[in-house]
């Protein structure tokens, strides 16, 4: 990369801050890690997006300059690199940016990541990060909170398998407090899609009480109040969804509202940070430039 296109990479973060979105108001739903000498735990944090680094923009640049201040665990939302999210895009379009994080990074794989032959080049930038290779899905503790990074993009016999994975291991770590992420929205009030194929990840994760799901794949911020996987408002055993592909690809357009969409901001770049402690949770979106767009507050179930 030449010192020209470093200095209009670096220099486009200010223009972001011009940005303007669309919302409506809401708000809505916490965790915690090792206990403090109080005898409360004190609380982790993640840090999140999807549709991330593309070399053709210098987005990704603004939203990594965000994560060098925000401690925590930074959780990709999939479609990590354009366009095909091969070796070369992850050293020449990932690495510079989100890739000063890798080390405290836990990802999962969009559908741009498979047009490299079985994701091999993902598998490989991220190592033992990002799952069994093959199947790149996984779980782990955060604090109090269990974890669990899912795959949306497996064919139909790998996502029956991953959901009676997943079904096993909710049993195996019956937390207070779970969080799912993944790149697929089961709901999202983008124009033209259908992601019905993770319904049956969200159907175990309702069962099982989990309280928040993240997801990047439309190139946007919206928030749905707690629901089921009918699309059923549901305050006390609903799943919070949070859609933030806004990690520095173009954005995209709403079509109609879908039911229990709280807020939708369009032609915003940021990341979500989720403070998750003991019993529950707390959301902020910051946009580029730190300002907060949405934030509340939930309890776990």
């Amino acid at each position: 990369m030449n010192l020209s296109h470093l200095l209009h990479r670096a220099g486009s973060a200010a223009l972001l801050l011009s940005l303007t979105a669309c919302q409506t108001p809401g708000a809505s739903s916490g965790t915690g890690p090792a206990p403090s000498p109080t005898g409360t735990a004190s609380p982790a944090v993640v840090v999140a997006a999807g549709d991330i680094a593309d070399c053709d923009s210098d987005r990704d640049e603004a939203t990594a300059a965000m994560l060098d201040s925000i401690e925590g665990t930074v959780l990709t939302l999939g479609d990590n690199v354009y366009p095909d999210g091969s070796a070369e895009d992850y050293a020449r379009c990932y690495a510079p940016s989100w890739g000063r994080h890798k080390q405290r990074t836990r990802p999962v794989p969009g559908n741009h990541e498979y047009h490299s032959a079985k994701a091999r080049p993902y598998f490989d930038y991220f190592g033992e990060a990002a799952g069994e290779p093959g199947k790149g899905y996984y779980s782990y503790e955060l604090g109090t909170w269990h974890v669990v990074a899912l795959n949306s993009e497996l064919p139909e016999p790998g996502l029956r398998e991953q959901e009676q994975w997943l079904r096993e291991d909710l049993k195996a770590h019956p937390a207070r407090c779970t969080l799912a992420y993944l790149h697929r929205p089961l709901f999202s009030s983008g124009m033209g899609r259908d992601n019905s194929v993770v319904k049956g990840l969200w159907e175990v994760l309702y069962e099982a009480g989990a309280d928040v799901v993240l997801a990047g794949h439309d190139h946007f911020y919206e928030r749905f109040a707690p629901q089921t996987p009918e699309g059923v408002a549901d305050a006390e055993r609903g799943l919070l969804e949070l859609v933030v592909g806004t990690g520095g690809k173009d954005l995209y357009a709403f079509g109609p509202t879908l039911a229990n969409s709280e807020v939708r901001l369009a032609n915003t770049f940021g990341l979500v940070k989720l403070t998750l402690e003991e019993d529950g949770y707390a959301w902020e979106f910051l946009q580029v430039g730190g300002t907060v767009r949405d934030e509340g507050r939930g309890t776990c179930h």
